[in-house]
């Protein structure tokens, strides 16, 4: 079943999606990903066992917990320039982005509830601090080319992950657009709950919906620790009821420490929960939660079992 022309999380029933998969098949699955790169894995079985390995954990705390689920694919690097930079060439990269769309048409297969395929877009540049930026247009003309073969798969939709500054987010929204995509817009933000840029939270996502006629399905926030952003939401906005999906950091630490760090910092599970709990009251739209960096399925489901949308019993 295709949800392309009607995506079933904006309904308002919880659906959970995956945490940080590049630290998790890093850290925990001991992989070497270089670039920070899961797609590469599809070239050969070994690689897609340990994606498949990955994402089980998922696929069962979504029938435990009897919520919806929407499977990210492992494309975030999955673009022409990081491709080059891989030695990937062109046709294998498309080959690439169709394995990843149909492993997960596989995992759907095995999921108990209603699963949502979401076809990964990642930045262009860096995803923490960017040394240089797209505009609108040479955004969208980039990541057509990911978004044309996600178009010819199964995928219902795209999300665009980590993105740093609205340009870019405009570029893949009209990208989508034009391929007959819904879109996700996932903005990360620095620890004064400004984007990278230095614009806004709130600044961005009306920005982005002035330049494309509100055309996301919704936002998300990404690669980012709750306590880094959750001063600057302002519930009685517009902008802040079109933030739909929160994907976390474990650690509160500051992208720059980060990236320093040689270990991983697992933060702590229960307090990531119960700080989105806090959260259902800031952004009444929200529906897909999941992590990033340095959680897995511990943290997702501590975030889970503790988030009530308002209202709820």
């Amino acid at each position: 079943m295709s949800y392309r022309s009607g995506l079933p999380q904006l309904e308002g029933e919880l659906f959970l999606t995956d945490g940080g998969i590049e630290t998790t098949l890093i850290f925990h699955q001991g992989l070497d990903l270089p670039a920070f790169a899961a797609f590469v894995l599809l070239r050969d079985q070994a690689g897609t066992d340990e994606l498949r390995r990955y994402y089980a954990p998922y696929l069962e705390l979504a029938r435990d917990q009897g919520v919806g689920l929407v499977l990210e694919s492992p494309t975030w690097r999955a673009s022409p320039r990081w491709a080059e930079e891989l030695g990937v060439e062109s046709q294998e990269l498309d080959d690439l982005n169709r394995k990843a769309i149909a492993l997960m048409e596989e995992l759907r297969d095995e999921a108990a509830g209603v699963t949502v395929i979401s076809g990964c877009v990642g930045p262009w540049d860096d995803g923490y601090n960017p040394s240089s930026r797209l505009t609108a247009d040479e955004a969208q003309e980039y990541h057509s080319t990911q978004i044309a073969t996600f178009a010819d798969t199964a995928a219902d939709m795209v999300a665009a992950i980590t993105m740093t500054y609205p340009d870019e987010a405009i570029g893949v929204v009209r990208a989508a657009g034009a391929a007959g995509l819904p879109v996700a817009i996932s903005f990360t933000v620095e620890t004064d709950g400004r984007l990278p840029s230095g614009e806004g939270l709130g600044e961005a996502i009306v920005e982005v919906d002035e330049a494309t006629a509100a055309a996301p399905a919704y936002y998300m926030i990404n690669c980012a620790h709750p306590t880094h952003f959750e001063a600057v939401l302002e519930p009685e906005q517009d902008w802040a009821e079109r933030i739909g999906g929160l994907r976390a950091n474990a650690s509160p630490k500051s992208h720059a420490e980060l990236d320093e760090a040689e270990e991983l910092d697992e933060g702590d599970p229960a307090d990531l929960g119960a700080r989105h709990a806090a959260l259902s009251e800031k952004l009444p739209s929200l529906t897909v939660l999941g992590g990033c960096c340095g959680t897995d399925d511990r943290h997702v489901r501590e975030i889970i079992q503790r988030f009530r949308r308002p209202g709820a019993g």
